[in-house]
């Protein structure tokens, strides 16, 4: 009878046990990342800019879209983008709980000021003076003064500016403005009507196809280093995940990807090759822009991709001609010709036509484990070199431990095929691996500006049916006074915003987001 009393008594103890343990796991509070799961969304504020997000015709895309999407994809949950202007607003909507993380470039240094966590570093960045070919270089800072700079107001670049002001130029002077990003600055010095920007090494690197008379002229300050950016109100449990998320293998490999997709035809610069495309592009391709037109719509490409590919090809030339015979815009031999049904190679519109069909068969040809825009490029590849040849590329690939699915890895081991060691193993034997790279990258590059300069005209038609009263103001920054040097920034007073096409008038003040600067030089640099 002890006995059982005894089980009874350490069994009520059990139970009593069991239901505070349940009941502490029940009352306890969800984390941020339970919230998130639970809502089954993930809200990331970011910005709208080439180097962060965009729209294009197939949807929405930007290096940071793509690699937050995948984080959403990798928690289970939708995404969703809240789009602002600028830092101080992408930092507000975390404080305020509008947003979960901010996925938007910004760097560590530039947002040191503000009460946040961050997850992994995974890019660094500098930023550059830029200025316009065939006009004077500037050499240091103190070239700056003798010119006129513009940069976004509330920008990382915005408060640099200001902490070479006050800790090394006093005479330094600049505008500013709300209503232009990096790439419409560019412009602006590009038509003469800035001297100087500053801009993000990364942002410079993506714009520079397109406006080819820009160059760096020096690097100011520290590399920075580029991370997602949390509120440190919240708990960790979302940071901790993001730094799982980029340390798995799959991670790396989709950066490595994202590099390439968006940046890996951007390499070497070709001044005067860039300067004559973009003569020929209005000169010349007018004249051929049906035809390609015409030919996308039947084999599904953009038709600027075709475009592209025929002035890699011929310049546009209709009468064209290589050593090895080929002949026409598309460059098409006369067998590849014979059996498209193009009768008359130096016909534009045959050739377009042939070379647009050949390329969709080769397109057709990949095995349905390529996807785009993989796709693509190893299309554009064994258009150059042969589909044996890129085939035996895809196959070396895989022997060798890469991906035969990635351009990124295909592209890497196309070269070796001028190597003996490497093409004994393979089918087709010997090839000039680097030329299909090179071809690629280059057609890569026309494309992204045949985009841009529609966009262009696109965005010229708007402006035209928009009022003219409507100029964009911008804030004079003047010089520090000798006094203000010393003793540390005036007082604020109000701001005079100006219209863009008037004489430059100099506020008499700084930015109340001076205030919001931090001392340290590691976070202005």
């Amino acid at each position: 009878m002890t006995r059982l009393l005894n089980t009874i008594r350490n069994t009520g103890r059990i139970l009593t046990t069991l239901a505070v343990v349940t009941l502490l796991v029940s009352s306890r509070h969800p984390t941020l990342l339970d919230r998130i799961e639970q809502d089954g969304r993930l809200i990331v504020v970011t910005r709208n800019n080439p180097t962060t997000y965009y729209e294009e015709r197939q949807g929405a895309t930007g290096y940071e879209y793509e690699l937050v999407k995948s984080f959403a994809d990798y928690l289970g949950v939708e995404l969703e983008l809240l789009v602002v202007d600028d830092l101080h607003s992408a930092m507000e909507a975390l404080k305020n709980g509008d947003a979960h993380i901010s996925a938007a470039g910004f760097t560590k240094e530039q947002t040191s000021g503000y009460p946040v966590l961050y997850g992994p570093t995974y890019s660094s960045i500098s930023e550059q003076i830029v200025y316009r070919l065939r006009t004077e270089k500037p050499e240091s800072i103190e070239d700056l003064t003798a010119g006129r700079l513009m940069v976004p107001a509330r920008s990382r670049h915005a408060r640099t500016l200001r902490h070479w002001q006050k800790t090394e130029l006093p005479s330094l002077s600049w505008r500013e403005t709300d209503e232009l990003d990096a790439s419409d600055l560019l412009q602006m010095v590009s038509d003469r009507e800035l001297d100087f920007t500053l801009v993000n090494s990364n942002e410079f690197r993506l714009m520079r196809s397109y406006l080819p008379n820009l160059e760096v002229a020096f690097t100011l300050g520290e590399i920075q280093t580029v991370a997602w950016v949390l509120p440190r109100l919240a708990d960790e449990s979302l940071r901790d995940r993001t730094f799982d998320f980029f340390y798995r293998p799959e991670t790396g490999v989709l950066m490595a990807e994202l590099s390439e997709r968006f940046y890996g035809h951007v390499g070497q610069f070709d001044y005067v090759g860039a300067h004559r495309f973009l003569r020929h592009s209005r000169s010349l391709l007018p004249r051929y822009e049906d035809n390609f037109k015409k030919a996308a719509e039947k084999h599904g490409f953009d038709w600027r991709l075709l475009a592209a590919m025929g002035y890699q090809e011929s310049h546009w030339n209709p009468r064209a001609r290589s050593f090895t015979g080929v002949r026409g815009i598309m460059m098409l031999t006369l067998r590849t010709a014979g059996e498209l049904g193009v009768t008359n190679r130096l016909d534009p519109a045959q050739s377009i036509a042939g070379g647009s069909k050949y390329l969709a068969r080769l397109r057709e040809r990949l095995d349905e484990s390529v996807r785009e825009p993989d796709r693509t490029w190893m299309a554009l590849a064994a258009y150059n070199v042969g589909f044996g040849h890129l085939e035996d590329a895809r196959r070396l690939a895989e022997k060798l431990g890469r991906n035969p699915d990635l351009w990124i890895d295909v592209k890497d081991v196309l070269p070796l095929l001028t190597q003996q060691r490497y093409y004994r193993q393979t089918r087709y034997g010997y090839a000039r691996g680097q030329e299909p790279v090179t071809y690629v990258q280059n057609i890569r590059r026309y494309y992204d500006v045949l985009v841009w300069n529609e966009e262009q005209v696109i965005l010229e038609e708007e402006s035209t049916t928009q009022n003219n009263d409507t100029d964009v103001p911008v804030t004079v920054i003047p010089p520090l006074s000798t006094a203000d040097s010393l003793e540390g920034p005036p007082a604020l007073d109000t701001l005079i915003d100006l219209p863009l096409n008037l004489p430059e008038v100099e506020s008499s003040e700084q930015e109340s987001a001076e205030a919001d600067v931090t001392e340290s030089s590691a976070e202005l640099n």
